[in-house]
């Protein structure tokens, strides 16, 4: 079992993983850093429970609208706002796939007894 300490909102956890996922989850605490950051940049002055919980939701709330597009995409229904920016870059397209990919795989691993 693999043991990285991650720095978050300028406190740093020790979080264990398993072995060959440590970088994996020193990005994840990355962004989990950077929306606090951003959080703290709009001049929101919490204590760092509820700067992570807002983190959090930020994140839910992307990864809801991300399952509903992938829903809508696997039903073959169109899906006008990834129409749209898929038409402004389309790289948008690819990044989308790779991460409804990671989504599904994550979802399974936690499904998974």
């Amino acid at each position: 079992m693999g043991q990285v300490t991650i720095r978050v909102g300028g406190y740093s956890h020790p979080v264990a993983c398993q072995d060959g996922q440590e970088e994996h989850l020193q990005r994840m605490a990355s962004e989990v850093d950077r929306r606090v950051g951003a959080l703290r940049a709009m001049g929101m002055q919490f204590g760092e429970a509820r700067m992570l919980l807002l983190a959090a939701l930020q994140l839910a709330d992307e990864t809801s609208d991300l399952r509903e597009e992938l829903e809508a995409l696997k039903a073959g229904r169109p899906v006008a706002a990834t129409a749209e920016r898929t038409a402004a870059d389309p790289r948008l397209a690819e990044w989308l796939n790779r991460l409804a990919e990671r989504i599904e795989g994550i979802a399974a691993a936690l499904e998974a007894p």
